[in-house]
């Protein structure tokens, strides 16, 4: 697609009147016009308010001329797992996992690459070929490149042993102490927990990222503990295979 169809259908898709899309990223209803008209494209600056306002990569806008890839673990983007800045704007370069609210998650190879691997295998590589891959795959991406430069000194990951340090000091029965947490998208691990009502509640927004682990019960059997995080809340639950039959153990706001 041409950026003029891709404005014109994102524009249409979110309800939006030529004139409400022009207010909305400070130019007129003929510039608007225009561009769905495939006489000029938005400048710089604007194709970055339209990404935001829309939550789409710029690459999108353009109407796709690049693969996109995370420059940190090295998977293919979509809109849809793509990392934000702090403002809230898509930040094409990194997906959900590697890059969440202008923080990078991963600050250690080595643990990114023990984080891939169950997944690659799934998709049919042995995990000696998954291992070996990474690990030629990922010094050739920015992130590792530019790893001094981009590094915050330590700062998400003293905030990681903080919460792994509060987790702990709860002492919940039969939930072994927390090692590690990894970054996990909230679509993926956003369960619905039963009220004694027989209605059910999310706590977690889709879209967002948060810091997260699941363990074996010390007590055996099918059930395992979900632990999630993050600024605000740290929340455990249990649940059987795929997440089915989720129970809420705790809540608790930080």
């Amino acid at each position: 697609m041409c950026t003029k169809d891709v404005i014109l259908e994102l524009r249409t898709k979110n309800g939006l009147s030529q004139d409400e899309l022009a207010e909305k990223v400070f130019v007129t209803r003929q510039a608007v016009s225009r561009w769905e008209n495939g006489e000029t494209v938005p400048n710089t600056e604007t194709l970055r308010l339209l990404s935001k306002l829309f939550n789409v990569s710029i690459n999108t806008l353009l109407g796709s001329p690049r693969q996109l890839i995370c420059q940190c673990c090295g998977m293919p983007l979509e809109d849809e797992i793509i990392g934000k800045d702090q403002d809230g704007t898509p930040n094409e370069d990194y997906c959900k996992w590697c890059y969440a609210d202008g923080t990078y998650t991963y600050r250690d190879m080595d643990d990114l690459i023990d984080v891939c691997i169950p997944h690659m295998v799934k998709e049919g590589f042995s995990e000696e070929q998954a291992r070996t891959y990474m690990k030629q795959m990922l010094p050739n991406l920015d992130y590792w490149k530019r790893y001094e430069e981009l590094s915050d000194d330590g700062q998400f990951e003293a905030f990681k042993q903080q919460l792994i340090n509060e987790i702990n000091d709860l002492h919940i029965e039969g939930m072994p102490k927390v090692k590690k947490l990894n970054a996990l998208v909230g679509s993926y691990v956003n369960l619905a927990y039963p009220l004694p009502s027989g209605a059910s509640v999310k706590f977690l927004n889709d879209g967002a990222t948060y810091l997260g682990n699941q363990l074996e019960s010390e007590f055996g059997g099918d059930r395992c503990f979900g632990v999630l995080a993050n600024m605000d809340f740290i929340l455990i639950c249990t649940y059987e295979c795929e997440g089915r039959n989720p129970e809420l153990v705790l809540y608790k706001k930080r």
